[in-house]
């Protein structure tokens, strides 16, 4: 019996500035080549603009909120019966909410 997940959450280690583990996903996912430094400036330099625009609230927590608003709850996938395929919606997992929000 293969394993479904690979032990990346359990390693990842939380960022430097917010010690989040959401920001240092997010990080990775928007690093390209290897360049993590070239990401975390560009995630980092955001969330200072963030900061200077809106004033009541943490830039973190405007960060959650709008990863929250974007994670979809359901997703419809195809079913294949008989000789035709149906679109039935379906509950999304919540790791799996968290990577479509991030794409």
């Amino acid at each position: 019996m293969s394993k479904k997940f690979t032990a990346s959450s359990q390693q990842l280690k939380p960022d430097p500035k917010f010690n989040s583990k959401l920001v240092s996903k997010f990080i990775n996912c928007l690093m390209l080549g290897g360049k993590k430094s070239t990401a975390q400036t560009v995630f980092y330099g955001a969330m200072d603009i963030i900061s200077e625009k809106v004033k009541d609230a943490g830039a973190l927590e405007v960060f959650e909120k709008a990863i929250n608003n974007v994670k979809p709850m359901i997703e419809v996938r195809s079913k294949r019966v008989g000789g035709a395929s149906y679109q039935v919606p379906m509950q999304v997992s919540s790791k799996r909410q968290q990577s479509l929000a991030f794409r």
